[in-house]
């Protein structure tokens, strides 16, 4: 179990990981949504994750969606370690109802995200759905991986993101993934990632 704080003057953020647990989510940001779609990526991604949040939520949700993401990444990349032995790439499609959402990641160790949503709405309930590009954000700069992730269709702006973050759990677990046929060995031709 890795755990990270990050406090600054906007949010006070604990999060605590498993890698390899078997999708508990206890999860209390302050932003009911965002709560909703990271109990998506614990349980898809078969994670145990459990997130406690203090933030200024009173202005806005953007500090506390963006420094969740960033806690993430860093207990994430703590996690994974050399990367030695794990699959490294990692991929999903999941639908939801209309909606459909593929998610590629490397365990590359350069920060990279291309993210194409085209939300049908602009929020979900109060939350703002611009505030999903912030959380991924911050998490690949901290986690330090390659990120792609594609809404290849859908109406329902709920559906929509609920398909991202389903495929991107899914994607997570597929790249940390121990490869039984390379365990002892950095998934690169360069010798470290």
């Amino acid at each position: 179990m890795i755990t990270k704080e990050r406090k600054t003057n906007e949010t006070n953020v604990k999060v605590s990981l498993e890698l390899y647990g078997s999708g508990i989510a206890n999860i209390d940001t302050g932003v009911p949504f965002l709560d909703h779609m990271l109990d998506q990526i614990a349980r898809h991604g078969l994670m145990d994750l459990t997130i406690k949040c203090d933030g200024d939520t009173e202005i806005d949700d953007h500090h506390t969606v963006e420094d969740i993401g960033i806690t993430i990444g860093q207990a994430f990349f703590q996690a994974v370690g050399d990367k030695k032995g794990l699959t490294r790439y990692g991929h999903s499609y999941v639908p939801l109802d209309e909606a459909l959402s593929r998610v590629v990641i490397d365990l590359s160790g350069r920060p990279g995200l291309d993210l194409d949503v085209n939300f049908t709405r602009d929020r979900v309930g109060t939350f703002d759905v611009d505030l999903i590009k912030e959380f991924f954000q911050g998490f690949v700069n901290h986690a330090l991986v390659t990120l792609h992730i594609d809404n290849l269709k859908g109406v329902n702006s709920h559906h929509q993101a609920e398909t991202v973050f389903k495929a991107f759990g899914r994607a997570l677990r597929m790249a940390v993934t121990p490869d039984d046929r390379q365990l002892d060995v950095i998934p690169s031709t360069k010798g470290s990632l």
